[in-house]
């Protein structure tokens, strides 16, 4: 049976399509880096930017709900249609404001918005599918609120959504009953929907980040935002009848330019300052090094807010299983495919448990208190310390009169200090955990005793990728005192410029790869430019060539790791006689040891840079101590602070255990080349 279906026709005027106008965006950006790169050569220091102007372009991800039923007068399907989704072009150029380094600013967009997209299929009567698709598009007025809650580059919008219907087509299609296959098809409607609200009013939230693409030393500076926007099912119902509502997700990028106000006092009128400003770019002869890594093993488990079971990240065997487990083995595992030193050296943490029962097993005289601290009590913490006790019982089958447990309300060095108010989640976390204690020297460090040594390292052997004595070291004695921050800007051979900072410490270290990418070796110049305190820049200007390290031959490192406790910056005694006793007879003649101190990241930044510096200077004085009483001056040594910087930190900081174990001094003794 052939249905038919009356309906009132419209023609429609050929519109650009969704492509073309996207490839058109995409060509201006091409041209406006094309532009922008002309510009290197100005060397003139201009202000950031207030006002910003530009072009905006995403993909919109409608998701449609509610009943959509009668089209229009004319057409009914046999069906009402609920949900279904699509994606359509937005495209608006762009108005912003914000003062640099503040927090709120103000931005204007209004476009191009398509929130095209098709029904799910529904069934008829017949056994017919039917299928129902839109052309639904705005032009669409976006006034927003701009709040950057970190005065950084990651900003907050959002606002009222002003829409003005410009499209409102839709094509029905009735399909066939598969089981008459000589069946007559029916020819597609196309039409406009009736009682579509012409205006829209509802609200939209996003976030994006800016990337410069310019440098101040630029005029014009071009800028570009990343962005994802939200707009919620609230007032966003095309039409005055039924129920059809619209959710959208937008997912785009902007490219923004504004044009920064010369500096007024030009750079050559500054008098210079006393700033000494020099490059340091290893030769980097190739050559691959395996490290001899010996890792410490923290005494502490660490548990979950509102939980007394051990944490699933920690690795717990079955009974079975314990034949098998060879500590030595685990770190050789953990080094075969080594991502990144926070999850490889994490592998190993992560069985301190099994660590401790084999090391009990193959000890029998030895003994442990596991002492659980809560924050809810005594009683919270000694269930933390049994959970512990009862898997080494029943898994390891350890004498339970070997192992004590307690609980308290903090540990013995807590985290949290009495009248702390900054961080206190970070804080509370670490201090939720139970400490294995014990006196048997067979399970602890060499020379360690008491409730807060560590147990006994483990032995790792992995290859270094980039160590960091082939670092670019960049030094800039003085900038302390004369500036409030400096910068940096490399120009490679082809005129490539790249920008760091900026940078408050007077010794900054930057992989080579960082600054070079992929190039072999070349003649860099490298550019420090200075704010001083009263708000002038001052430029200073080296050339340098630089060698990208390659690995090709293989030497021997070691590597050793000090741990420090919360917020201190002198080690602890007991490091000190390891310190001289172990780690320093194994330094071999002519050696370099670079020793680099880092923190976690709770606190302010400028202390924990300090802090860093302040715990690899208590290091370095302990060994160079003692090889000076040795007879030795043999020994280089490079010292560096990096602070919370996660760039160049150990581990990660999302895990008390991670932060724990950031709050390090790293020791890399390097042999003589031979």
């Amino acid at each position: 049976m052939k249905t038919n279906i009356s309906f009132k026709t419209k023609i429609y005027s050929t519109k650009t399509s969704g492509k073309t106008l996207l490839n058109r965006f995409l060509l201006l950006i091409v041209l406006c880096l094309s532009a922008q790169a002309t510009l290197h050569a100005q060397e003139v220091f201009y202000t950031k930017p207030s006002w910003f102007f530009g072009v905006a372009g995403a993909t919109n991800y409608s998701f449609y709900r509610g009943s959509t039923h009668q089209l229009n007068s004319n057409i009914t399907p046999p069906v009402t249609f609920h949900n279904g989704e699509g994606a359509g072009l937005y495209l608006a150029p762009l108005v912003e404001f914000h003062k640099p380094d503040t927090r709120l600013g103000f931005m204007f967009q209004a476009g191009y918005d398509s929130r095209k997209g098709s029904f799910d299929q529904k069934m008829t009567s017949c056994n017919c599918p039917a299928d129902l698709s839109t052309d639904l598009s705005y032009i669409t007025i976006e006034p927003s609120i701009r709040f950057a809650p970190f005065k950084s580059n990651f900003y907050l919008y959002g606002g009222p959504r002003l829409a003005f219907n410009v499209d409102k087509a839709f094509k029905y299609s009735l399909g066939t009953n598969p089981a008459y296959p000589d069946q007559e098809e029916t020819a597609d409607v196309r039409g406009d929907f009736d009682a579509i609200n012409k205006t829209i009013i509802s609200m939209q939230i996003g976030a994006g980040f800016d990337i410069p693409l310019s440098s101040q030393y630029h005029k014009t500076q071009f800028v570009l935002s990343p962005f994802i926007n939200f707009q919620p099912y609230f007032g966003q119902h095309p039409r005055s009848t039924e129920t059809w509502s619209v959710t959208a997700l937008r997912v785009g990028m902007a490219l923004k330019f504004g044009r920064g106000s010369a500096v007024e006092t030009p750079v050559a009128a500054i008098t210079p300052s006393k700033v000494q400003f020099s490059v340091n770019a290893p030769k980097n002869i190739p050559g691959e090094r395996s490290v001899r890594e010996v890792f410490p093993l923290r005494n502490y488990v660490f548990f979950d807010l509102n939980s007394n079971k051990i944490p699933s990240r920690y690795k717990l065997l079955k009974k079975e299983d314990v034949k098998d487990f060879d500590e030595d083995q685990i770190g050789v595992t953990a080094s075969v495919n080594p991502s990144g030193r926070s999850r490889r050296q994490m592998t190993v943490y992560y069985n301190v448990i099994n660590i401790l029962g084999n090391r009990m097993v193959k000890n029998p005289g030895s003994n442990i208190t596991l002492v659980g601290s809560s924050e809810k009590g005594t009683e919270d913490g000694t269930a933390m310390a049994e959970s512990i006790k009862t898997y080494l019982v029943s898994v390891f089958q350890i004498n339970a009169a070997r192992i004590t447990t307690k609980g308290q309300l903090k540990p013995t060095i807590p985290s949290e200090q009495p009248g702390a108010t900054k961080e206190l989640v970070l804080l509370r976390e670490g201090d939720r955990r139970v400490s294995i204690e014990s006196n048997s020297p067979e399970l602890l460090m060499e020379f360690q005793v008491g409730p807060d040594a560590s147990l006994k390292p483990l032995e790792l052997v992995t290859v270094q990728e980039a160590p960091i004595d082939s670092y670019i070291t960049i030094d800039a004695a003085g900038a302390g005192n004369a500036y409030s921050s400096w910068s940096l800007e490399t120009t490679d051979p082809d005129g490539k410029v790249k920008a760091f900072g900026p940078y408050t410490q007077e010794k900054v270290s930057i992989p080579g790869k960082s600054i070079m990418g992929t190039r072999a070796e070349g003649d860099y110049k490298v550019k420090m430019i200075g704010k001083t305190k009263n708000g002038t820049i001052e430029e200073k200007v080296t050339t340098t060539h630089m060698v990208l390290w390659t690995p090709a031959k293989t030497d021997e490192g070691l590597r050793y790791s000090i741990i420090f406790e919360f917020n201190k910056s002198k080690a602890i005694a007991m490091y000190e006689k390891y310190l001289t006793d172990v780690v320093t007879p194994k330094i071999p003649k002519n050696a370099v040891v670079i020793i680099h101190g880092h923190t976690d990241i709770i606190g302010e930044e400028s202390y924990n840079l300090n802090l860093s510096l302040d715990r690899a200077n208590e290091v370095k004085s302990i060994i160079q101590n003692a090889l000076s009483n040795s007879g030795r001056k043999d020994v280089k040594f490079e010292v560096h602070g990096f602070g919370e910087d996660e760039s160049m930190s150990a581990f990660e900081n999302k895990l008390p255990e991670e932060r724990f174990y950031n709050r390090t001094v790293i020791i890399d003794i390097i042999p003589a080349a031979k």
